[in-house]
């Protein structure tokens, strides 16, 4: 019974030929909608507010963790053997993680941005200017570099004679790496900002079932951008959750010393199908920004009026000129 529950290769044959189609697909979502987002924000003729400065951000976080999918695509699909060299199994880790780290501090800036928004408007109106954003999101980029680190400096190209690949794999010093890394991800990928979430969260959904704040029109725009912010941080905390339980059972297993087989490869199993699961989020944003954004709506109903009007006048200028053209040729045959 024991060596039936050890053999698991009807199950990674199912990883292997699933995931890399569910990724590839994640991929191409992911990178049309979040440059389809870039496009609506960056070129909106309106003035950038902070909300959408933290959300174009996530959406660069969004389109660096989908850009590197492609190459576990083609891993995953060769059964994890790494074939494009140690310095692209660092720098895709590192865009990885960062996107991670990035996307959990951005979400949790535009909370509080909401929070202070809609909970303490007056309070704190000064820092909530486009520069105060710009100078948040840069400290957000600093930091998810600085927490990826670990994927810089420890990851590296092994072969491994008993499965004949050469695997892009994490490799630490010793094992309490491991725990420190689980550790860092579960306590500052998540536990805090989901904290300050919540707290900013409870807050914001009791100040919007006030019925005197629908008076203001002001207040009524900052409830839309704050419904759709809710609905983000909802989606990827549902994404990600798998992924940090995952985890706490990994650091588990390193104190318990656990090596029932079945254990240790429903634990493998289980941390591919977490990740992808996370990784999914990347692509459901934009998906988010135009089901639930409907400020998001109008200004893409914007962008696309604006490009129209360009291209006809660029059109009635063209006909214009060919006519201009056409007449000057015939008064000069005569």
């Amino acid at each position: 019974m024991e060596g039936d529950a050890c053999n698991n290769t009807e199950v990674w044959e199912w990883v292997y030929s699933m995931q890399p189609t569910y990724m590839a697909v994640i991929c191409v979502l992911g990178m049309m909608g979040n440059a389809f987002v870039l496009c609506v924000l960056c070129l909106q003729r309106e003035r950038h507010t902070v909300a959408d400065i933290y959300l174009s951000n996530l959406a660069v976080a969004d389109l660096v963790m989908v850009s590197c999918l492609p190459f576990w695509v083609v891993t995953v699909a060769r059964r994890f053997h790494w074939s494009f060299g140690v310095p692209l199994c660092q720098v895709v880790g590192v865009g990885i993680g960062m996107n991670y780290y990035c996307s959990i501090l951005l979400l949790t800036a535009v909370s509080v941005d909401r929070y202070l928004a809609l909970v303490r408007p007056m309070s704190f109106v000064r820092l909530r200017n486009a520069a105060s954003a710009k100078g948040v999101c840069l400290i957000i980029w600093v930091a998810g570099c600085l927490l990826s680190l670990p994927a810089l400096l420890f990851r590296t190209v092994k072969f491994f004679p008993e499965l004949g690949v050469e695997a892009c794999y994490v490799h630490y010093p010793h094992e309490g790496w491991r725990v420190r890394y689980n550790m860092t991800v579960n306590v500052v990928g998540f536990l805090v900002p989901a904290l300050v979430v919540s707290y900013c969260s409870y807050h914001i959904i009791a100040t919007l079932k006030n019925n005197r704040m629908r008076k203001f029109s002001a207040v009524r725009t900052e409830r839309k951008a704050t419904h759709l912010v809710l609905v983000i941080l909802i989606v990827f905390i549902l994404c990600w959750l798998p992924y940090h339980i995952v985890m706490l059972l990994d650091t588990f297993d390193y104190y318990f010393a656990i090596s029932d087989c079945l254990w240790t490869n429903a634990l493998d199993i289980s941390t591919q199908l977490a990740t992808y699961l996370g990784y999914g989020n990347s692509s459901l944003n934009p998906f988010l920004y135009v089901i639930v954004g409907r400020h998001f709506r109008q200004k893409a109903k914007g962008m696309f009026k604006h490009i129209l009007n360009r291209y006809e006048k660029g059109h009635a200028l063209q006909t214009v000129n060919f006519t201009s053209t056409t007449r000057y040729n015939e008064s000069s045959n005569l």
